[in-house]
């Protein structure tokens, strides 16, 4: 697409933005971010949104306040382009949860009007007269984006740096660039979907932690999917870190166009080769950004920083986190300390309880296949909480690969039919609880206490008879694992809400069982 005259100098926060005609699809966190944005710019905004919540409307209520906003909300909103000033937008700054056959996006493509997404704009702007301008480290992956950038902001502040963690991770990068505190780097968290509205960031580091098969519906194809992830190596300046146990992030780094100058640099859990990083004997090393690297290795941390639960995907992320910051400059001995100062966030391999010799894991943010087979390596005789919006993933290799310590599945989630299938493929010997009405106890339906399904309430019973069931079921030295590989909106509000759920019912069970004296 053709990009106009005046949207090519738009390439800060003083370039001339006063009067143009932005349509921002969404008003959520970072739709709201744009909006806000762009209204103290001086563009001529109008936000579009389906939704009419509370919630939405209180957003929309702010932005007309705040500037010259214009707020649309119901479905009849989101079906076509609306009109600014009598004419057509001159760009369309969208969420990134948008799909790029959303009704108004696609009439945006045929009308050849520019769609950019959220992090763009924030490129555009992050440089601005009388503020310190902050780098960019850019992380993406399938799995474990939040872990590595919480990480990343660790060990920069632990370095030394003013940095914080933005993005996908819940701070919108532009309300990072409005702070009154002027960040030294960013560690952006960059979903596919904000990469594929993305063409011109330019980060100091970045890498592709994994892929997998995930948000397939949203792409179209598993190499639509892969092509957006790889955009993240584009324009890097100083490192591109790949994963050298995944051969598709390295092939990725060598089709990127960089900077001239810029290195591949892999990571691995295993002994490292010159300019990788990885593990010997228990350490985390470095062997890329050390002079010395053909014959040694830089300690960087050892496994037990990483704490007592340190799976083989934990440590992996970790790699790539410091891998990011060495290219930055940062000292070994802030990686180190920047491992032992992060403190993980709720929903990730997070034990509950242990309770008559059985280990309780909320992994609620394995939102897919690739994330729930990271948990249940970490884990032998495991009864495992599964299932709800697959997302148009398959579940063939995952079932194949695990199924050996598969001591039993519990199924919530409103139709999980895919991954019950693939239990009775590839598992057959494994008891299913919940596949369908009649065969086993129902877990997944809420309908015979007068619920209704997708309430709160509706949640908090399905997650209640599944916590039941796998305690049915489990035996000292087990352990109860509640990692579904799916989306969460079909029962519950987000994977947090499905991760608290879980953690009150196994609290109640536990609590029940001691009042009793059950053992």
């Amino acid at each position: 697409m053709t990009v106009s005259p005046r949207l090519q100098t738009l390439v800060s926060w003083d370039s001339d933005w006063s009067g143009l005609r932005v349509v921002v699809t969404g008003i959520g966190v970072s739709g709201f971010a744009a909006a806000d944005t762009l209204i103290e710019l001086g563009a001529r905004v109008v936000v579009v949104d389906a939704a009419t919540s509370d919630k939405a409307k209180a957003h929309a209520d702010t932005l007309k306040i705040v500037g010259a906003a214009d707020v649309l909300l119901g479905e009849d909103a989101v079906t076509r382009i609306p009109r600014i000033d009598g004419g057509l937008p001159e760009l369309i700054v969208t969420s990134p949860g948008w799909r790029p056959d959303q009704a108004l996006l696609a009439a945006a493509a045929r009308a050849h009007i520019p769609v950019w997404g959220d992090v763009e704009l924030a490129w555009r702007v992050r440089v601005r007269e009388g503020r310190k301008t902050a780098d960019w480290l850019a992380i993406t992956g399938t799995n474990g984006k939040t872990t590595t950038v919480g990480l990343t902001e660790s060990m920069l502040r632990a370095g030394g740096l003013k940095a914080i963690a933005v993005g996908n991770v819940g701070t919108p990068i532009l309300d990072a660039l409005r702070d009154p505190v002027e960040y030294d780097v960013l560690a952006v968290e960059l979903s596919s979907f904000q990469l594929h509205w993305s063409e011109s960031i330019s980060p100091v580091a970045s890498v592709c932690l994994n892929v997998a098969e995930d948000h397939v519906d949203w792409h179209g194809s598993y190499d639509s999917y892969l092509a957006d992830k790889a955009k993240v190596y584009e324009r890097t300046q100083k490192a591109c870190l790949y994963n050298a146990e995944q051969i598709e992030t390295e092939r990725m780094v060598e089709n990127a166009d960089v900077v001239e100058g810029c290195r591949a640099v892999g990571f691995t859990t295993v002994t490292p080769a010159v300019s990788m990083l990885g593990v010997v004997e228990g350490l985390l090393v470095d062997r890329a950004f050390i002079e010395e690297r053909r014959d040694s290795a830089a300690e960087l941390a050892s496994m037990t920083d990483l704490g007592a639960l340190a799976p083989r995907h934990m440590v992996a992320n970790a790699l790539a986190a410091a891998g990011l910051v060495r290219a930055y400059g940062i000292e070994p001995k802030a990686v180190r300390q920047g491992i032992q100062d992060y403190v993980p966030g709720d929903h990730r391999i997070q034990p509950v309880a242990r309770h008559n010799g059985v280990l309780w894991i909320n992994d609620s943010k394995a939102t897919n296949p690739h994330a729930a087979s990271a948990s249940l390596a970490a884990f032998s005789n495991v009864i495992w909480i599964a299932g709800g919006l697959s997302k148009g993933v398959t579940y063939d290799d995952l079932v194949r690969e695990h199924a050996p310590r598969l001591k039993a599945v519990v199924l919530i989630g409103a139709d999980s039919s895919a991954l019950a299938d693939a239990l009775r493929r590839h598992a057959p010997d494994v008891p299913v609880i919940g596949t369908a009405p009649g065969e086993t106890e129902q877990v997944q339906t809420a309908a015979t206490d007068g619920t209704e399904a997708g309430s709160p309430d509706a949640g908090k019973t399905v997650m209640s008879r599944a916590v039941a069931s796998a305690a049915q079921l489990a035996a000292s030295g087990d352990t109860v694992l509640m990692a579904p590989a799916a989306a969460s909106m079909d029962q519950f509000s987000s994977y947090a809400h499905r991760g608290d759920t879980f953690i009150e019912a196994v609290r109640e069970l536990v609590e029940g069982q001691a009042q009793t004296g059950e053992e």
